[in-house]
């Protein structure tokens, strides 16, 4: 019912609204008459159909604006019924070939469907309560990524590919990091030149799962870092094979990669195709300390010299067997690892003596 005053009440906006664009005058000196009024009224309020009360507006409008002077009935005192003031079968064709501008089907139709928005203070059912359902409320502050994936479309791909968020988060600002990102604009290009390097679609996920932080690095400077390996002769294989064991080797600039490979020719001394097959093992060694490195070279040379030089010694004795299916077979652990004093006497059977005057000799 409340719904159907509403409708009344727009349809006389629209009504009074039409008589007044295209009778202005006469808005003024007359007005609708009691009985239109009363079946326009009874007309709204009944359960017809719209091109019922379409027909009607039209035959309103014939009697309340079609002449503001009484009817002729009504000049000889008599006055017939509402039923024989409507228009004609001929009126009627003429109604339509004029239609209202402003009062056509069309807007009445599509007023009369429209249902006016329901106000916030309106109140429901229980059973219209139960079925309003809300979004989940992202978290303010959470300390695992965990809380965020069924709110984040690019956690929930990482996941998908096999990232290990557990892990990332314990990175330093690396779940923030994630958090600011867009899988399609920022993460995908990334994955796509990770690929092309080499990386294999199921290393994926470990690889950003132990270097996140490449998801923010600029796609032309980790070409040009690629760029660079490819000029030291370095082949997409062995490229894509130091890539993989050493996540964390394209953070660095191609200044800081010229000058980790310098170290090792440089410093230690050791020739381009050394240095080379050195990093293809070891790519780690391009990314971790310098220093480390260094002692452990210097420690790995000062061993590989007291092998030589036991070595020779033995030979020199006639002793040096390395059989283990022949008797006297001395072991790399024995060659290596005992203190010269113990190596002379039980391995060498000779004294220290011999040995320090041996070594004078070379």
């Amino acid at each position: 019912m409340a719904l159907g005053v509403r409708q009344l009440s727009r349809w006389c906006c629209l009504f009074k609204t039409a008589r007044a664009a295209e009778f202005p005058r006469r808005r003024r000196s007359c007005s609708i008459t009691a009985q239109a009024c009363h079946e326009f009224v009874s007309l709204a309020l009944r359960p017809s159909r719209n091109y019922i009360l379409v027909w009607r507006l039209q035959a309103c409008r014939h009697v309340s604006v079609g002449s503001c002077s009484p009817p002729d009935s009504a000049k000889d005192g008599s006055f017939s019924s509402p039923e024989s003031n409507l228009p004609s079968p001929v009126e009627q064709e003429q109604a339509k070939a004029k239609p209202l501008p402003d009062l056509n089907a069309e807007i009445l139709y599509e007023d009369w469907d429209d249902v006016p928005p329901s106000s916030a203070l309106e109140e429901i059912s229980e059973e219209e309560a139960v079925q309003i359902i809300a979004e989940p409320l992202l978290p303010l502050q959470s300390s695992t990524l965990r809380d965020y994936v069924d709110h984040s479309e690019t956690l929930a791909k990482l996941v998908h590919l096999g990232v290990d968020l557990s892990q990332v988060e314990k990175r330093q600002k690396a779940g923030q990091l994630l958090l600011t990102l867009d899988f399609e604009k920022d993460i995908k290009k990334i994955l796509l030149f990770l690929k092309d390097v080499g990386v294999e679609d199921n290393q994926l996920g470990k690889f950003l799962t132990k270097n996140p932080y490449i998801l923010a690095e600029d796609l032309e400077a980790l070409e040009t870092r690629v760029a660079y390996l490819k000029s030291k002769k370095f082949g997409k294989a062995e490229i894509a094979q130091m890539v993989s064991r050493a996540p964390y080797l394209l953070l660095f600039s191609v200044e800081r990669l010229d000058n980790r490979l310098g170290f090792f020719k440089n410093e230690l001394g050791f020739s381009v195709k050394k240095t080379k097959d050195l990093v293809i093992r070891l790519p780690r060694l391009l990314t971790g300390k310098l220093e480390p490195v260094k002692e452990n070279l210097q420690v790995f040379n000062s061993r590989l010299l007291r092998i030589k030089e036991r070595h020779m010694f033995l030979t020199f004795l006639g002793r040096a067997q390395y059989d283990p299916a022949q008797p006297s077979y001395i072991s790399l652990d024995q060659l290596v690892s005992l203190p010269d004093e113990v190596f002379c006497t039980e391995i060498a059977k000779a004294s220290i003596q011999d040995f320090e005057k041996f070594l004078k000799t070379l």
